[in-house]
């Protein structure tokens, strides 16, 4: 069995081979392939791509580059039409998640319990950075916005860990560039009746100052792609 990590990445030079290190770490008995997607960093972590088969080179590592900022979203389609795995996680490159969380989140689709699963960084007893009380409230109110859309009962639905089976994926046209693209796959899973499952995980956010890049401009475009996917395709 493949397991596919779509890696979107934008202005991650100091993070990302440390990210591709613990990936390719992580404690799970699975084959896996990488695949990194590039939205026009300009931080020069376009150079690292020359040097990764060198640095891992047992790895399978292929590398995508957008010639325009387009977003986290776009990025996640990019890698998405790219994926030859069984299961796909998605893994952000900044270090806020960390893939010894795998076997946990792998767990319900191993076991053919899950269609699709959720890492959620309000259940369980695993340890979060403190940081912006705001940010929580937010990504609370998103999500309870989301389930009474959805009628489903996520903790979390902003999570970058979001885990499925392949054809869950191919089952879905996504279509958000930026961050809607959170609401729209989860109001797209809901759609298609998926079993989802909801496991908790460890959190290590970032402040403004180490590169922190969700703003609540993109919290408002949120409400918006929720109310929209709610309501149409």
């Amino acid at each position: 069995m493949l397991l596919s990590v779509v890696i979107p990445v934008y202005n991650e030079k100091a993070t990302l081979c440390e990210l591709i290190r613990r990936v390719l770490d992580a404690p799970v008995p699975l084959e896996r392939e990488l695949i990194v997607v590039d939205d026009c960093s300009q931080d020069g972590t376009r150079a690292l791509y020359p040097t990764l088969a060198q640095r891992f080179p047992n790895a399978r590592i292929r590398v995508f580059q957008h010639e325009v900022n387009r977003g986290k979203g776009a990025a996640l389609r990019t890698g998405f039409a790219q994926v030859q795995g069984d299961i796909v996680i998605v893994q952000d490159a900044d270090l806020e998640y960390d893939p010894r969380d795998y076997p946990k989140l792998l767990r319900p689709l191993l076991d053919g319990r899950a269609d699709v699963v959720y890492g959620s960084r309000f259940i369980g007893g695993d340890e979060h950075r403190v940081l912006y009380f705001w940010h929580y409230v937010g990504n609370r109110f998103l999500t309870l916005l989301s389930n009474m859309f959805t009628n489903l009962n996520l903790t979390d639905m902003e999570t970058c860990y979001k885990v499925f089976r392949t054809e869950v994926l191919r089952s879905m046209r996504l279509k958000s560039d930026r961050f809607g693209i959170e609401p729209e796959i989860t109001a797209k899973v809901a759609r298609g009746g998926w079993r989802v499952y909801e496991v908790g995980i460890s959190y290590s956010g970032r402040s403004y100052e180490e590169g922190k890049k969700i703003t609540w401009k993109d919290g408002v475009k949120a409400i918006y792609t929720i109310v929209r996917y709610a309501l149409a395709d």
